[in-house]
């Protein structure tokens, strides 16, 4: 005879079932845990809007204003629980009841809720008022313990600890009397616009912080694109303008022994392996920075500009109607492609910059060659009040930077007295063995 064993597949919970399930556990999580953890109240941050009114000196200070707001209310609780009686020896009693849970939430506000409420019952048997369930001092101070505890944690929990507040008062009304006269009513509404309020406020911060936190990484991404853009862009023109002269070095060695009558065998392999070391070194150079080319990048035909081309690029800025002039000191001379090129993108960005953000505005460009460098200087004046500017991505003067980084120059820029704007860069050259020599 065999055996037939049956399994019961489980029961699917319902989500009405799923929903209480997650309150209670919320419920557990807020009121029930850690009732007596020690959670010092936090100072506040000094660099807000309002605390700027203030001096410096006094500045520091005002981190313990949330302390002072909290014993402000405990005082006034106080004085009002103590107002409620007037027996000389309960009034103070009950006015230290109804404050001590409120001055306690500056370290354990749970624990400073539930003392709160298991004070309410003890303050109505001791007030000779026929207000029930909750005494004028206990109406004042559980509110301020409510609505502090909430200001430190979450809206859940403000939720919770009204509809806690609201299940003892419809216990508590029946036991001190029935509902003739009873201040339940009042005390649900009071407590609980106190309470939207201050968690209207809590979300508010809660989400300005959470976009200025979310803006500060999208800056900071912003930047590392565009720093790596940047290098991407001046990997790709010094890879052109490398690749060219090491590619000029290997034609010319492969074809020197061909113009000079019976070469020596030395001066022949000395130009074979200078061809052979540069043909090496391209073939290395393309290697490495091949890999910051996008698939679909095609190199230039034409060759990078250098400084030779600012009056053309000046000329395109003039008919753009920009007004700009140009002064060269020192003794012209050719620098090394990458600076030429550098240079010649700095003042193309720079002159870019006025267009969009100083429209009317004269710009002048200063260009010096001097011993041991190349010195640039864009200065531009007020703009015109009346002309609408463009607004621009800020990545002009990131990628300025970059690129005086990468040369180990010197860069600084900022506004002017007038109200303009100045750039000043500095890009080191080695001496040349002609210079050395002269």
């Amino acid at each position: 005879m065999s055996e037939t064993t049956t399994t019961t597949a489980p029961r699917e919970r319902s989500p009405e079932f799923s929903l209480l399930q997650t309150m209670l556990r919320g419920l557990r999580a807020d009121l029930f845990r850690d009732v007596l953890a020690y959670r010092p109240l936090p100072k506040s941050s000094t660099d807000r809007p309002l605390a700027q009114l203030f001096p410096a000196r006094m500045r520091r200070e005002l981190d313990i204003l949330p302390h002072l707001g909290v014993l402000g209310l405990a005082l006034v609780t106080m004085v009002v629980g103590a107002g409620a009686l007037n027996d000389e020896f309960l009034s103070p009693i009950s006015g230290l009841t109804a404050a001590a849970p409120v001055a306690l939430t500056l370290i354990r506000p749970i624990l400073a809720w539930w003392l709160s409420l298991a004070a309410a019952p003890l303050l109505v048997m001791a007030s000779s008022a026929e207000l029930s369930p909750w005494t004028v001092g206990s109406i004042v101070g559980h509110t301020a313990v409510m609505a502090v505890v909430a200001a430190r944690t979450r809206p859940r929990t403000a939720a919770w600890m009204w509809v806690i507040s609201g299940v003892y008062a419809l216990f508590a009304g029946e036991v001190f009397g029935g509902w003739y006269g009873s201040d339940a009513f009042p005390m649900a509404v009071f407590s609980g616009v106190v309470l939207a309020l201050v968690c209207m406020v809590q979300v508010s911060s809660s989400a300005k912080r959470q976009v200025a936190e979310e803006r500060t990484v999208t800056a900071v991404e912003r930047d590392k694109r565009t720093l790596l853009e940047e290098r991407t862009t001046i990997a790709r023109e010094l890879h052109d303008v490398v690749a060219h002269h090491m590619s000029v070095v290997a034609i010319q060695a492969e074809a020197a022994p061909y113009r000079v009558e019976n070469p020596p065998p030395e001066l022949e392999q000395a130009f074979v392996t200078i061809r052979e070391n540069a043909v090496a070194a391209l073939t290395e150079l393309r290697r490495v920075l091949g890999v910051v080319r996008a698939e679909d990048y095609e190199a230039p035909d034409a060759p990078q500009p250098t400084l030779a081309d600012l009056d053309r690029l000046l000329e395109n800025v003039r008919d753009a109607g920009l007004t700009v002039s140009k002064t060269v000191t020192g003794a012209v001379r050719e620098l090394p492609s990458g600076v030429e090129l550098s240079a010649y993108r700095i003042v193309q960005e720079a002159l870019s910059n006025t267009l969009r953000h100083a429209p009317g505005a004269e710009a002048a460009v200063e260009v010096s060659y001097v011993l041991g460098g190349l010195g640039l200087r864009i200065v531009n004046g007020r703009p015109d009040s009346l002309a609408k500017t463009s607004p621009g991505s800020g990545h002009g003067i990131t990628g300025m930077r970059e690129r005086v980084s990468m040369l180990s120059g010197e860069m600084t820029a900022g506004e002017t007295a007038d109200g303009g704007y100045e750039v000043a860069v500095f890009l080191p050259v080695a001496a040349s063995r002609t210079e050395d020599d002269a």
